[in-house]
């Protein structure tokens, strides 16, 4: 799943000598470095992040869990992580955007290598816990690095590459740690997506020029950034982007979460390779984004979003069927119908939001990572008490609520407009 925000925007209060620095085109060789090394930054923040995905199940057996205790390995980093992007921004005005992206990196893939190590689940919570808290110094400093660096025009490149660097760090981070578990164990597994994520960032440290554009804000008050949280807040429209960011993404990893349990279960038995292709159905959510911008352009955003949930929710009543072919489709589309939604809600917070647009979207990922945690977490208790027809009544719920929520905003858009 893919993070595209700035907690703030670059103001130019730097010596007029640098703001005349010409920016970073395609034409350049900074350019390209500095894509390669945001595609490396992405890829290994989502790759860390939800490596541990397929693996919930072999934690059950492993430490004698429950499968909602189990799903806590990925929700107390997505929960961290939200928190985190609050405040990572503001760091990075005082250190440095890329030296805390690159200490940041560095740092969570050292603790993922520790938690392959871990002796028992509370210590693999606990760092779990500390490497979704050092991966929040990654999402939005890097978007903030290259609004600043990339010269407008050529932003939206770089941008995608980016993006696209978190949507394959997320899939091969799943489906990779499911390969290796079958063959090498996972503590194996994680220990090696560490080392490729160690590897990852100091190439990301060795391409990134160094920030030519970066304009600090100066010292502003924690005042000032609850103010600005509170303005977004009680925004009429802006509430509601928030919460359909957390309830589609709740169901989305509510579903992934379990079919894994599902799967390696009777009648089907898949193995842990078997298990981690299945998240190679990600690749229909990259495209699925791309058109959805497209369609949004053409037609609005208020009849967009609407398809997007509702393609979600066919994706999980097809996935009630008992045929493999039938739960692949499903699964199929669940993921474009939520990449769709989530990137038309995304989109949205930057228009509606007129001031402190970083501040608006901050909350937005916070909503976004919170949903994916409360929900992936309780949906546990689902499937221990009824198994996928639960899972799927949960999120079906989940869902419509998210529905109601589209149909809200899209009455006020136009009462507005």
């Amino acid at each position: 799943m893919s993070t595209s925000a700035t907690f703030s925007e670059p103001q130019q209060t730097r010596p007029s000598s640098r703001r005349m620095t010409p920016r970073m085109t395609r034409a350049t060789p900074e350019y390209r470095h500095a894509s390669l090394a945001l595609f490396l930054s992405g890829f290994a923040t989502f790759s860390l992040l939800y490596c541990v995905q397929p693996l919930l199940p072999v934690f059950s057996n492993a430490f004698g869990i429950t499968p909602a205790s189990s799903s806590l390995s990925l929700s107390v980093s997505t929960v961290s992580l939200a928190i985190a992007i609050l405040f990572a921004a503001p760091l990075s005005e005082r250190f440095g955007r890329r030296e805390l992206m690159f200490v940041a990196l560095l740092a969570s893939a050292a603790l993922n290598i520790a938690a392959g190590c871990a002796p028992n689940w509370p210590a693999m919570l606990l760092l779990r816990t500390l490497e979704g808290i050092t991966l929040g110094g990654v999402p939005a400093v890097a978007m903030t690095y290259l609004a600043e660096e990339v010269e407008p025009r050529e932003l939206a490149a770089a941008m995608g590459l980016y993006v696209a660097g978190n949507a394959l760090g997320g899939m091969i981070g799943r489906v990779g740690s499911g390969v290796l578990t079958q063959y090498f164990g996972w503590r194996t597994a994680m220990g090696l997506v560490g080392v490729i994520d160690m590897t990852a960032a100091v190439f990301f440290v060795l391409l990134l020029p160094r920030s030519r554009h970066f304009s600090p804000r100066g010292r502003l008050g924690v005042s000032y950034h609850i103010s600005a949280w509170a303005r977004h807040l009680f925004r009429s429209a802006l509430p509601a982007v928030y919460l359909i960011g957390a309830l589609i993404m709740g169901a989305f990893v509510t579903v992934f979460n379990y079919a894994g349990y599902r799967l390696t279960a009777a009648p089907y038995h898949f193995d842990q390779t078997q298990q981690g292709l299945l998240f190679s159905v990600y690749l229909f959510g990259v495209g699925a984004s791309s058109v959805a911008g497209i369609l949004s352009d053409r037609i609005g955003r208020q009849r967009v979003l609407p398809v997007g949930i509702a393609t979600m929710m066919a994706g999980i009543l097809l996935t009630m069927m008992a045929s493999v072919p039938c739960i692949v489709i499903g699964i199929s589309l669940l993921t474009m119908g939520f990449f769709t939604s989530h990137a038309i809600a995304s989109g949205w917070v930057g228009r509606l939001a007129k001031t402190d647009r970083g501040h608006a979207t901050s909350l937005y990922l916070l909503c976004y990572y919170m949903g994916s945690s409360v929900a992936g977490s309780a949906g546990g208790w689902f499937w221990s008490a009824w198994r996928w027809p639960g899972i799927a009544g949960f999120t079906l719920i989940i869902l419509a609520l998210a529905m109601g929520s589209a149909f809200w905003l899209a009455g006020r858009v136009r009462q507005a407009a």
